[in-house]
């Protein structure tokens, strides 16, 4: 089990061991685990005295963010970016939070990259409360993600400008991708926001003013960005069907092409297969200008069937 801890006392925050910070009073104190294994739950169980509930909610494998009362405190899961690499259906790692009177625990399995900017907030004593800690995870999380989002959209707006240019096969797994990211960014922004808007009314004394403004900022950040993302999802919904209909057209093209072709050749297949037979009473057979008089009837034939199609448009698809 590996993990930090800090404790603030008029401003200052100062490192301390995990034994040490839950015995030590301050104006906030913070702990931190990078693991779920057993020995965390035992630690929470056992030095930290937290319940069966909190516990299991702070180590939990699968985890949606999401704000729930705990009697005085409340257990906040949030997801942001991660260094670690991730599956495509869950690409944002969980950090589970429990906040009670003026302490913090929270808890992660992957690497969250929001972690180090608001742990050098609290080096520096920016962060006095626990308030502002959990306000500091929001905003740093919601900071991160905007680009991603705003990425996925740029990324986006290129292959719309690539399929109108006719460079349409090599897209589809573009946009796919971009579907797919912008799916699992869509997933847990959602219940997110609520999360967040549900932390930002819960009553206590731990979440001043201030704390709750910039609560709701991040909620409604989270918001605009998850508005984003259906749209995101819903344009390359679009786009994807505007590349099946261009690669349907052009394989009807294609075929309509190889159809036009059969159909010009197949009389002149016949006419040279008919006179090609091996067999006595073929006409002018003998004759010097034969050869040269058959190759102006497929000439002719081939030129009025060619004709026919122009006339009908065929060529223009």
């Amino acid at each position: 089990m590996s993990g930090f801890a800090y404790v603030v006392k008029d401003g200052k925050a100062e490192a301390r061991s995990l034994k040490q910070a839950v015995h030590d009073a301050g104006d906030l104190t913070w702990v931190h685990l990078t693991t779920n294994d057993e020995r965390a739950k035992l630690w929470l169980g056992g030095e930290a005295k937290l319940s069966a509930y909190v516990i299991e909610a702070l180590t939990a494998v699968e985890t949606r963010p999401r704000c729930d009362a705990v009697g005085t405190g409340a257990v906040i899961n949030l997801r942001g970016l991660s260094s670690d690499p991730l599956e495509a259906s869950d690409p944002l790692a969980s950090i589970r939070i429990y906040a009670v009177g003026k302490c913090v625990f929270s808890v992660t399995r992957k690497q969250l990259t929001a972690l180090p900017p608001v742990r050098e907030l609290v080096e520096g004593g920016q962060i006095l409360d626990p308030g502002d800690l959990i306000a500091a995870f929001a905003q740093e999380i919601t900071e991160e993600l905007d680009p991603m989002v705003a990425t996925l959209g740029d990324t986006l707006d290129d292959c719309e400008e690539q399929i109108a240019e006719h460079k349409a096969f090599a897209l589809r797994r573009r946009v796919n991708q971009t579907r797919s990211q912008a799916i699992g960014y869509r997933r847990f922004l959602n219940p997110q926001r609520a999360a967040l808007e549900k932390l930002a009314a819960l009553p206590g004394d731990w979440l001043r003013d201030d704390d709750r403004l910039h609560l709701s900022a991040a909620a409604d950040r989270a918001a605009r960005m998850a508005e984003e993302l259906e749209s995101i999802r819903e344009r390359a919904a679009l786009t994807h069907e505007t590349l099946t209909d261009l690669r349907a057209e052009q394989i009807d093209q294609r075929s309509l092409m190889i159809a036009i072709v059969a159909m010009v050749f197949l009389p002149l297949t016949f006419l040279t297969g008919l006179l090609g037979m091996n067999v006595d009473g073929i006409p002018y057979a003998h004759e010097p200008w034969a050869f040269w008089g058959v190759v102006g009837v497929s000439v002719a034939l081939s030129g009025g069937i060619s004709a026919y199609f122009i006339r009908r448009h065929w060529f223009d698809g």
